[in-house]
């Protein structure tokens, strides 16, 4: 959640200070006398009410600013759902999530889905596998770590908090969540940093910075900067031969908030999850390619002993006990609602056959961009839909940041961004493609960056970056 100053917005008009919103005529009463060309204040609470229909005009016009979501491909986030799944969320709307004994048919849904992913992820007694939603993959992966470090807690009980300070390997490519976890609960944050074409984690360098200390390692399953997968097995081998070696016994957390939801479909061969005995905790977002709109995500743990007990509350729950373990409390029931429509409506063919079209989507248009001889692909889209490019060696007329900046006037969103350490120097373009990004769409986005080129050509320089979108869009 951004945290918003009391900054009051206010606006010049011929020398006059405007801090209200003016109201159109045609939204108040038709009366002539009356409060037709009344304002509102903008940062105050009016002194009176208005009608209903006046205070929605005002707030659908100031949102008709906003980007259009859908053409927004810089975002992973679900922005679109069926009519359907509409009328399910605004049924649930009024549902509060934490009240498992008032709403207990909602407490059934959400187990019901943690046990369909248990199944989906590979678990190898499903019925034992604890889990639960959370307002998106940020929580759920707080709650992965704050596991990760109460069990190495209970296993230094000498040495913690006296002489030893519990540490956390991962890529420098993770979602900004984790650098927020270590923050927030005292962690020290172990991170393996780029190094030439390898744009996430290195098995054997993420071993190196293990020790005594060492709470995890993350690894991520579809990186926010280019869509690939980390090599879990690998890293999973490389820290077996730790502990053959050293006796050091370092649990993985997969953190899957894209990938999760793609590789079982598309990509069922790829051993990433519960197969592989290391892995103790997964997360993904049931927001993203989970096809759900937000904010749900989902965490789970491969047994009851890898979520400590005394990190679960109880509450009742049709007359026995609901555990529940999350940072949050009071959150609407709709979105897990949905998420349970989702999964019934779509099933394993289903995710199947909407995973592929936007993988083919994704992979159709990263060959067509490399076609046009002005740009290099880092990624192509056969991991996760999402692909990185940066512009073609020998192109010196513009950068990412300008055609970045000039897509933008034709309505798509598309970030450009530089890479973290050691590789600063690259400068890219990320496309997220997303259901609802289809083929015809990607024509029309193409057709636009084709018209916009010759004038990029002919620019003498790169007008350079604006620091202000120089970003890796984590979302």
């Amino acid at each position: 959640m951004a945290l918003h100053k009391g900054r009051h917005d206010t606006r010049y008009e011929s020398g006059q200070r405007r801090p209200a919103v003016a109201v159109n005529p045609f939204y108040g009463a038709a009366d002539p006398v009356g409060g037709m060309v009344d304002e509102v204040p903008r940062n105050r609470l009016p002194d009176g009410p208005m009608p209903p229909a006046t205070a929605y005009k005002l707030v659908h016009d100031e949102l008709m600013l906003d980007v259009n979501a859908r053409l927004n491909l810089a975002t992973f986030v679900t922005t679109w759902m069926e009519p359907q799944a509409d009328q399910v969320l605004f049924e649930c709307r009024d549902k509060n999530m934490i009240d498992k004994d008032e709403y207990p048919r909602t407490a059934e849904l959400e187990r019901r889905c943690v046990a369909m992913l248990a199944h989906l992820w590979h678990a190898p007694d499903p019925d034992s596998v604890i889990g639960c939603s959370t307002t998106g993959s940020s929580e759920a992966c707080m709650l992965a770590g704050l596991a990760l470090k109460r069990r190495w807690t209970k296993r230094n009980p000498v040495r913690y908090p006296a002489v030893a300070r519990p540490n956390l390997v991962m890529g420098i490519n993770v979602q900004v969540c984790w650098e927020k976890f270590c923050n927030f609960w005292e962690v020290e944050a172990r991170q393996v940093p780029m190094e030439g074409d390898r744009f996430h984690l290195d098995p054997q360098a993420a071993a190196d910075l293990c020790d005594e200390n060492t709470i995890g390692v993350v690894t991520v399953l579809g990186s926010t900067f280019d869509g690939s997968y980390e090599p879990v097995a690998e890293v999973c081998a490389a820290l077996d031969e730790l502990r053959g070696r050293t006796g050091l016994d370092i649990p993985v957390h997969v953190d899957g908030a894209s990938g999760a939801m793609v590789a079982p479909f598309l990509d069922p061969d790829l051993e990433w999850d519960f197969r592989l005995p290391r892995v103790a905790s997964i997360n993904t977002s049931g927001h993203k390619y989970g096809l759900v709109y937000p904010g749900v995500g989902w965490a789970l743990w491969r047994t009851m002993e890898d979520l400590p007990e005394e990190l679960v509350f109880r509450v009742n729950y049709l007359g026995g006990e609901m555990p529940t373990f999350g940072l949050t409390f009071s959150r609407p029931g709709s979105q897990v609602a949905a998420q349970y429509y989702t999964f019934l409506r779509l099933g394993r063919d289903g995710y199947r056959a909407v995973q592929q079209t936007t993988r083919e989507v994704a992979c159709s248009l990263a060959e067509r961009i490399e076609a046009l001889g002005d740009f290099r692909l880092l990624t192509r889209g056969d991991e996760l839909p999402v692909f990185a490019f940066t512009t073609a060696e020998g192109v010196e007329n513009f950068d990412v940041f300008d055609v970045s900046r000039r897509l933008r006037e034709h309505n798509w969103l598309v970030p450009a961004y530089t890479f973290p350490p050691n590789r600063q120097d690259l400068a890219v373009l990320r496309m997220v493609c997303r259901n609802g990004f289809s083929m015809d769409l990607s024509d029309l986005f193409l057709d636009d960056l084709r018209t916009l080129l010759p004038e990029l050509r002919r620019q003498p320089r790169p007008l350079g970056r604006p620091e202000a979108v120089a970003t890796a869009f984590h979302h």
